[in-house]
């Protein structure tokens, strides 16, 4: 019974405290514009770029970085998967691809953009080893 009810506990926790990304550019401006937000756009490859899974884990997946996300950006991300059991769908995966032509024509991963809802870059970064604190006064810093 105290396992039972551990196990709800976190798969709890763990719906309360995920992340919402968007994938599509459109529905990401238009909520953006919506709810007066600018956009945080990143560019990862899930399965392959260890500074990408480092920035998700250290950075997107804290506590105090979704809790200060979530009245502060749309979140959006263009993932580029390497591995066969990881490969998104075709319509997704041209999403990405036309992100990418736009936002990250080099192939920098990962890529962290923040935008207004307009789509115009305000500032670019990547993976940095600092606090959850100090990554977030540096993307708030882009908006000036």
């Amino acid at each position: 019974m105290k396992k039972w009810i551990l196990i709800m506990g976190l798969m709890f926790s763990s719906l309360i405290t995920a992340q919402k990304w968007e994938t599509n550019w459109q529905a990401a401006a238009t909520l953006a514009k919506q709810n007066q937000q600018n956009i945080l756009l990143v560019f990862s490859g899930s399965d392959w770029c260890a500074p990408c899974i480092k920035l998700d884990k250290s950075i997107w997946q804290s506590p105090e970085f979704i809790d200060y996300a979530k009245n502060h950006w749309t979140m959006l991300r263009a993932d580029f998967p390497r591995k066969k059991a990881n490969q998104l769908p075709d319509e997704q995966r041209n999403t990405n691809a036309q992100l990418a032509d736009k936002y990250n024509k080099n192939g920098y991963f990962p890529l962290v953009l923040l935008l207004d809802p307009n789509g115009q870059v305000l500032g670019q970064t990547g993976y940095k080893n600092i606090s959850v604190k100090e990554y977030i006064a540096l993307l708030k810093s882009f908006e000036g």
